[in-house]
């Protein structure tokens, strides 16, 4: 009986911690909300009015017309709403493309039917979704886009329709994974191949007409033209995916790496001007990595995330005791812990204007004020006390937010816990550092700056471990190797 008790528990958490989502849901304005829910009504009547031109006109032709532009009005309601589960920092530019490209396919559909294979149609926006937004709301667009045929008239041979949602599906799983803009390359070659091939072996290999028509590329129904339309569409879209990443903030996984070019200028500026950040920097990257890798976190975002979130120490580098050389500290001679309190908030300010200016992603500037939350400056704060000034304790903390997701929320505590296991003694045992990590992130849940984050216990115990085991690999000793004159040894 204990046993079925403990079972019904553990399904209750499971089900409990499935309904709330792992990042606080982005709000949309409501005129962003209008101009969605018009895009659908007008996705809706095209897919749709075709029901009303039979002549003559009954009352099940109406009703048909009204089931139909209800079922794709409901059909882009499900679209948003799982984009939104997926992803639910998705902002509304990014909802109104999904939807557009709906309106765009549908309309496509209405004009080229007749002239256009469904898959050059329908798979390049699949891959400018799952690469900007996911592979379930890839997977669910394609869904919709398939199913959905505005021309009642128009008939879909059953193998060539199996065709598309194979590769369809194939591209939306992929292009949520891909890493680079090479492998983007070989996807928009390798799919039309595979249709190719496909369509040769399911549809006949009596449809293949290579040179014998004029307008051989718009010849649908030829499984040759299909193919190759199909490639040519795939590699135009491949050159536009920069685009749309500007306009519409998508942040794909090709652009994160490309952001964490340690040669991007920002970053080659934090070496080159506050060198003792840069480092820091490096080390946490270390850390914060190898503890989302632990909890299954999205470790791109992560990396270029920790590489760009103090870069506003640029605009004082000298007042940060890691740059500092030892000689003078600027705290020092101001000897104003507001004032320096003021100094600490502003590398928060200023790296978000840093980030406007450069133009970072979002999700990638969201990591500048929140891997600080709302912390207290201890230090100064404490400074203030021993001077008896008169003071408001919340001048001494951070302007926040809290950290709003588990990747925020790991280079937070990365960002704690590096300074203390890199102070430690060298020959400090396991125990000690796991409970210096242990300390630190318990003062960090204690001070609330952890609740927006949804990190759960088991989420937190790995983060600890995780941090255990990068500094038990950098935690190494050297010997001292005998120096010989005119000899050295490695």
């Amino acid at each position: 009986m204990q046993n079925i008790t403990t079972t019904l528990k553990k399904i209750f958490y499971l089900w409990k911690r499935s309904q709330v989502p792992e990042k606080q849901p982005t709000k949309i304005p409501l005129i962003d909300k209008l101009i969605i829910f018009l895009i659908c009504i007008l996705i809706s009547i095209i897919s749709s009015y075709k029901y009303l031109l039979i002549s003559p006109l009954y009352i099940s032709d109406i009703f048909s017309w009204f089931l139909t532009f209800t079922e794709i009005l409901i059909s882009s309601g499900i679209l948003i709403l799982v984009s939104r589960r997926e992803n639910p920092t998705i902002s509304s530019r990014q909802i109104i493309l999904i939807i557009s490209f709906l309106l765009a396919v549908q309309s496509s559909k209405l004009l080229f039917a007749s002239n256009i294979s469904p898959l050059s149609i329908i798979i390049p926006p699949a891959l400018i979704i799952s690469q900007g937004m996911g592979s379930i709301t890839a997977l669910t667009w394609v869904t919709i886009a398939s199913f959905n045929w505005p021309n009642p008239a128009v008939a879909i041979n059953n193998n060539l329709f199996f065709i598309l949602l194979v590769c369809a599906s194939v591209v939306s799983l992929l292009g949520g994974r891909i890493r680079s803009r090479a492998q983007l390359l070989q996807l928009s070659i390798f799919v039309p191949i595979g249709a190719f091939l496909s369509q040769w072996i399911l549809i006949g290999k009596n449809k293949i007409a290579l040179f014998d028509k004029q307008e051989f590329v718009f010849s649908n129904g030829d499984i040759f033209s299909d193919s190759l339309l199909l490639g040519i569409v795939m590699l135009f879209t491949i050159l536009f995916i920069p685009i749309f990443e500007s306009i519409f903030g998508l942040l794909t996984k090709a652009r994160l790496l490309e952001l964490a070019d340690k040669e991007k200028p920002l970053i080659r500026r934090l070496s080159l001007e506050a060198p003792g950040t840069f480092e820091h920097t490096l080390l946490i990257c270390g850390l914060a990595e190898e503890a989302t890798r632990m909890i299954g976190g999205d470790i791109d975002l992560i990396k270029t995330g920790a590489l760009y979130h103090d870069v506003g120490k640029l605009h004082a580098p000298n007042w940060f005791i890691e740059n500092q050389d030892g000689s003078k500290n600027p705290h020092d001679e101001i000897d104003d812990p507001i004032k320096s309190a003021e100094v600490l908030q502003a590398h928060v300010d200023e790296g978000l204007k840093y980030a406007r200016k450069n133009r970072l992603p979002k999700p990638i500037a969201n990591f500048i004020p929140e891997h600080q939350g709302t912390l207290k400056m201890g230090y100064f704060f404490h400074k203030a006390k021993e001077k008896n000034i008169k003071i408001n304790e919340n001048d001494f903390r951070y302007n926040g937010p809290v950290p709003q997701s588990k990747e925020t929320a790991i280079l937070m505590l990365a960002d704690g816990c590096e300074a203390a296991l890199r102070a430690m003694n060298i020959n400090a045992s396991d125990n000690e550092a796991l409970e210096t990590i242990t300390k630190i992130i318990y003062s960090r849940q204690k001070d609330g700056q952890l609740d927006d984050s949804n990190l759960s216990k088991g989420e937190i115990f790995l983060i600890k471990r995780a941090f255990l085991n990068v500094w038990k690999r950098i935690r190494h000793r050297r010997i001292q190797y005998p120096t010989v004159k005119n000899n050295t040894f490695s």
